[in-house]
């Protein structure tokens, strides 16, 4: 399978995960406490498939990286967390980052 695809589940995974964590309350609540732990467990053994054809810096960027993004995100909808300005500035970093790292930078090559 594509290493990018098995990223993007990876991430999605985490994401998922990350989501549940704050809806588990201190992993007082069965349903979302398992979903936390299974999505870790199936983000990480993707992450792990993916670092053996893409180099470790830039799969855990983009990981992490979206990770952020998308989390942000699903706060908003499922928490009402609004990010203030430096909080959008500060993603935008991340993903401009990213985005150097993926585009110019030779450790990508593989």
């Amino acid at each position: 399978m594509n290493a990018y695809l098995l990223l993007i589940m990876a991430i999605a995974a985490e994401v998922i995960a990350t989501t549940a964590l704050k809806a588990s309350a201190g992993f007082s609540r069965l349903g979302p406490s398992l979903l936390v732990v299974a999505g870790y467990g199936t983000a990480f053994w993707l992450l792990g498939l993916v670092m053996n054809t893409v180099p470790v810096g830039i799969a855990y960027a983009i990981w992490s990286g979206a990770g952020i993004v998308l989390v942000t995100l699903l706060a908003v909808l499922f928490y009402r967390q609004i990010p203030d300005l430096p909080a959008l500035i500060g993603m935008g970093l991340i993903i401009a980052g990213v985005a150097v790292i993926q585009l110019w930078s030779k450790i990508g090559a593989h």
